[in-house]
């Protein structure tokens, strides 16, 4: 989906239509863009951004405050027409999905037929615009999907892939972030097709364990399946605060509030977790985390004496705290599906091919 908080806040208030929009929390407090429409992102407004930054950015930016019950009601639409297409639906969040459509309800015998079909639905029942990349993999119809936004279609067809990999950056690469791409580029490794050239030891020896991932990747493979009810990494409860928290006593039970919050979510899955993570940023915004394992649980007094715990070895009651949060990883009697890939559908010549630089 498109700037997809904004985009519901402006489909559902005309006064906001065409304007300068950001979803967050107030500027004058800590608040930070969860999304900002594309008016205001010509002025350089970013999600992560803070509110008040924004501001400055756009001094006429109109500030919103998230309404999710309304974001979820209008996702499960969305997602609800994704279902009625295809079973093979993977949720990555409120307004993203991987789908397999090799078989679809409408039987079309061509992907991008289904992704214009699809983008017509969703704009008939939701009045949102949607934007869709069709491939042969994920990795590939993940970045198509970005390619032409808003309301855009890419298709990579298998004859376009290298191509199209030719003019991507290295930070194309999925797994690689700030920090590794700095690294990379400190070896000459510039471009996403860079990768292909530098022997595997001496990629180990920068990249560690993601050696042979993004070698794949550059090379245009993903062998990775469409899985429905694909299972959360994490999951996790975190908050800004308005003042910086000092007191030592306050801190531990806004921690233990948080942790029995992600408990009540594991009870409600029926999961069990092993690995309780604390995250603390400080009023200089430098942020650490720290991490303890131990027996799987759901238990919400266990996950509370397990974050508790990894406040002693922080600086929390001795510098102020502007954030905190708990989540839970590495869960338990998760089984993950072996569905294998099915034949794809042809890929038609339409005019929606990657632009090229």
């Amino acid at each position: 989906m498109d700037a997809f908080y904004a985009s519901v806040e402006q489909r559902d208030n005309p006064a906001l239509r065409g304007k300068p929009l950001a979803v967050g929390g107030r500027p004058e407090g800590r608040g930070v863009v969860a999304a900002a429409s594309y008016e205001a992102r010509a002025f350089g407004v970013h999600s992560a951004m803070s509110m008040a930054r924004a501001v400055r950015l756009c001094p006429h930016l109109e500030v919103v405050r998230p309404d999710m019950a309304r974001y979820k009601a209008a996702s499960s639409a969305v997602f609800a027409i994704f279902r009625d297409v295809t079973p093979l639906v993977e949720p990555l969040s409120l307004d993203e999905a991987y789908l397999d459509v090799t078989e679809n309800a409408w039987g079309e015998p061509l992907a991008t037929t289904v992704a214009r079909r699809l983008k017509a639905e969703i704009r008939q029942a939701t009045g949102l615009t949607a934007s869709a990349g069709v491939a042969p993999n994920k990795f590939l119809a993940k970045i198509a999907s970005g390619w032409k936004k808003p309301d855009g279609l890419t298709v990579i067809s298998p004859d376009k892939v290298e191509p199209f990999l030719q003019q991507l950056p290295v930070d194309a690469l999925w797994g690689v972030g700030p920090v590794t791409a700095r690294k990379l580029r400190a070896h000459r490794i510039e471009k996403l097709t860079d990768v292909r050239d530098v022997p595997i030891e001496q990629l180990r020896q920068i990249v560690g364990s993601l050696a042979e991932w993004l070698r794949a990747l550059a090379e245009g493979r993903d062998d990775r399946p469409v899985t429905p009810n694909r299972v959360s990494k994490s999951a996790g409860s975190e908050n800004t605060f308005a003042d910086d928290l000092i007191d030592l006593h306050v801190i531990r039970d806004e921690v233990a509030d948080m942790a029995r919050d992600v408990a009540g979510w594991l009870e409600r899955k029926t999961w069990l977790a092993r690995t309780v993570t604390l995250k603390v940023r400080y009023s200089d915004f430098t942020t650490i985390t720290r991490s303890q394992s131990g027996p799987p649980t759901r238990d919400p007094e266990a996950i509370v004496a397990r974050a508790v715990q990894l406040l002693a070895r922080t600086d929390a009651g001795q510098r102020p705290v502007r954030l905190l949060g708990v989540s839970v990883h590495n869960f338990a009697h998760l089984m993950a599906p072996t569905t294998d890939p099915a034949a794809r559908l042809p890929f038609d010549d339409a005019e929606n091919q990657p632009v090229q630089p």
